[in-house]
Protein backbone atom coordinates (compact mmCIF):
# COMPACT_ATOMS: atom_id res chain seq x y z
CA UNK A 1 0.00 0.00 0.00
CA UNK A 2 0.97 3.48 -0.80
CA UNK A 3 2.12 5.94 1.82
CA UNK A 4 -0.45 8.47 0.64
CA UNK A 5 -3.26 5.41 0.93
CA UNK A 6 -1.37 4.17 4.44
CA UNK A 7 -2.11 8.20 5.49
CA UNK A 8 -5.53 8.45 4.56
CA UNK A 9 -6.81 5.26 6.35
CA UNK A 10 -5.29 6.40 9.94
CA UNK A 11 -6.97 9.49 9.21
CA UNK A 12 -10.12 8.13 8.51
CA UNK A 13 -10.03 5.03 11.00
CA UNK A 14 -7.93 6.63 13.68
CA UNK A 15 -9.17 10.29 13.42
CA UNK A 16 -12.37 10.50 12.03
CA UNK A 17 -13.96 6.51 13.28
CA UNK A 18 -11.93 6.99 16.82
CA UNK A 19 -11.53 10.67 17.25
CA UNK A 20 -8.41 10.56 17.72
CA UNK A 21 -7.69 13.85 16.57
CA UNK A 22 -4.02 14.00 17.00
CA UNK A 23 -3.49 12.19 14.07
CA UNK A 24 -4.55 15.27 12.56
CA UNK A 25 -1.24 17.08 14.08
CA UNK A 26 1.31 14.37 12.89
CA UNK A 27 0.11 13.91 9.26
CA UNK A 28 -1.42 17.68 8.43
CA UNK A 29 1.22 19.85 6.76
CA UNK A 30 1.21 23.49 8.66
CA UNK A 31 0.30 24.95 4.85
CA UNK A 32 -3.19 22.49 5.38
CA UNK A 33 -6.94 23.74 3.70
CA UNK A 34 -10.17 22.10 4.62
CA UNK A 35 -12.52 22.83 1.61
CA UNK A 36 -15.77 21.22 3.54
CA UNK A 37 -18.27 24.08 3.79
CA UNK A 38 -18.94 23.96 7.53
CA UNK A 39 -18.61 26.35 11.11
CA UNK A 40 -15.09 25.61 11.72
CA UNK A 41 -12.01 27.40 10.66
CA UNK A 42 -10.41 25.94 7.15
CA UNK A 43 -7.28 24.41 9.23
CA UNK A 44 -6.40 21.61 11.15
CA UNK A 45 -7.35 22.75 14.61
CA UNK A 46 -11.03 23.59 12.28
CA UNK A 47 -11.15 19.66 11.35
CA UNK A 48 -10.19 18.67 15.06
CA UNK A 49 -12.96 20.75 15.96
CA UNK A 50 -15.71 19.26 13.69
CA UNK A 51 -14.65 15.92 14.46
CA UNK A 52 -14.71 16.61 18.33
CA UNK A 53 -18.44 17.71 17.63
CA UNK A 54 -19.25 14.49 15.38
CA UNK A 55 -18.54 12.72 18.21
CA UNK A 56 -20.27 14.86 21.32
CA UNK A 57 -23.45 14.52 18.92
CA UNK A 58 -22.98 10.89 17.91
CA UNK A 59 -20.75 9.03 20.51
CA UNK A 60 -21.14 6.00 18.45
CA UNK A 61 -19.90 7.54 15.14
CA UNK A 62 -17.49 6.17 13.06
CA UNK A 63 -16.70 5.72 9.23
CA UNK A 64 -16.05 2.38 7.60
CA UNK A 65 -13.81 2.99 3.85
CA UNK A 66 -15.84 0.82 1.08
CA UNK A 67 -13.99 2.23 -1.79
CA UNK A 68 -10.43 3.44 -2.46
CA UNK A 69 -8.78 5.48 -5.52
CA UNK A 70 -5.52 6.78 -5.65
CA UNK A 71 -2.90 9.12 -7.99
CA UNK A 72 0.42 10.53 -6.80
CA UNK A 73 -0.75 13.35 -5.02
CA UNK A 74 -4.96 12.46 -4.20
CA UNK A 75 -6.82 9.98 -2.75
CA UNK A 76 -10.53 9.31 -2.78
CA UNK A 77 -12.60 7.48 -0.30
CA UNK A 78 -16.28 6.01 -0.63
CA UNK A 79 -17.37 5.53 3.13
CA UNK A 80 -20.32 4.28 5.04
CA UNK A 81 -20.83 7.11 7.73
CA UNK A 82 -23.06 5.40 11.13
CA UNK A 83 -24.13 6.77 14.52
CA UNK A 84 -26.91 7.18 16.93
CA UNK A 85 -27.62 10.62 18.02
CA UNK A 86 -27.42 11.01 21.35
CA UNK A 87 -26.58 14.64 21.77
CA UNK A 88 -27.20 18.33 20.63
CA UNK A 89 -25.77 18.45 17.18
CA UNK A 90 -25.86 22.15 16.17
CA UNK A 91 -29.56 23.20 16.64
CA UNK A 92 -30.52 20.09 16.38
CA UNK A 93 -31.68 17.97 19.66
CA UNK A 94 -30.83 14.41 19.83
CA UNK A 95 -33.21 12.32 18.86
CA UNK A 96 -31.75 8.85 19.69
CA UNK A 97 -32.31 7.73 15.86
CA UNK A 98 -29.64 5.90 14.28
CA UNK A 99 -28.05 7.23 10.22
CA UNK A 100 -26.04 5.27 7.72
CA UNK A 101 -24.61 7.73 5.22
CA UNK A 102 -22.83 7.72 2.19
CA UNK A 103 -19.68 10.19 2.77
CA UNK A 104 -16.90 11.00 0.12
CA UNK A 105 -13.90 12.20 1.36
CA UNK A 106 -10.87 13.49 -1.11
CA UNK A 107 -7.07 13.82 0.26
CA UNK A 108 -4.20 15.74 -1.34
CA UNK A 109 -0.71 15.17 0.09
CA UNK A 110 2.25 16.93 -0.86
CA UNK A 111 5.89 14.93 0.60
CA UNK A 112 4.02 12.36 3.04
CA UNK A 113 1.34 15.29 4.61
CA UNK A 114 -2.09 16.06 4.18
CA UNK A 115 -2.37 19.79 2.06
CA UNK A 116 -6.06 19.83 1.51
CA UNK A 117 -8.84 17.87 1.97
CA UNK A 118 -12.81 18.26 0.56
CA UNK A 119 -15.89 16.15 2.57
CA UNK A 120 -18.93 15.47 1.37
CA UNK A 121 -21.22 13.39 3.82
CA UNK A 122 -24.37 12.64 2.32
CA UNK A 123 -26.46 15.75 4.59
CA UNK A 124 -30.27 15.52 3.22
CA UNK A 125 -29.66 11.38 3.89
CA UNK A 126 -28.73 12.50 7.48
CA UNK A 127 -31.62 15.00 7.76
CA UNK A 128 -34.18 12.30 7.00
CA UNK A 129 -32.92 9.65 8.90
CA UNK A 130 -33.00 11.40 11.93
CA UNK A 131 -36.16 12.63 11.19
CA UNK A 132 -35.59 16.61 10.85
CA UNK A 133 -36.03 16.73 7.04
CA UNK A 134 -37.66 19.97 6.13
CA UNK A 135 -41.79 19.80 5.76
CA UNK A 136 -43.05 19.08 1.40
CA UNK A 137 -44.80 22.47 1.69
CA UNK A 138 -41.14 24.10 2.39
CA UNK A 139 -39.89 21.76 -0.06
CA UNK A 140 -41.77 23.10 -3.00
CA UNK A 141 -41.71 26.56 -2.13
CA UNK A 142 -37.82 26.28 -2.52
CA UNK A 143 -38.06 24.35 -6.04
CA UNK A 144 -40.42 27.00 -7.35
CA UNK A 145 -38.08 29.52 -6.52
CA UNK A 146 -35.29 27.71 -7.55
CA UNK A 147 -37.00 27.28 -11.24
CA UNK A 148 -38.08 31.06 -11.88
Amino acid sequence: MKTNEKIFRILIEEGFSKGNVSVFDAYSSPDFVENQYGFFPPNVEGVKKAINSLHYAFPDFSLTIEDLIADSSKVWGRMTGRGTHKNKFGPMYPTGKKFEITVIDIMRFETGKLIEHWGVPDKLALMEQLGMKPPPKLIMKIMSLVNK
